[in-house]
């Protein structure tokens, strides 16, 4: 849902993770410009 809201605004979303920790990886890989988080997310939440 947020990546179709983000696309259809003109956005290029280029990564996805199932949990926080890929989340941290995929950051450090990508060095996107922008990321949303969910604060609930497995392994490690969008807080820490």
């Amino acid at each position: 849902m947020v990546k179709d809201i983000l696309t259809k605004g003109g956005y290029n979303v280029v990564g996805e993770a199932e949990n926080g920790l890929v989340a941290v990886q995929k950051y450090s890989e990508l060095k996107p410009d922008l990321i949303t988080l969910d604060i609930t997310m497995p392994e490690m939440d969008g807080i820490q």
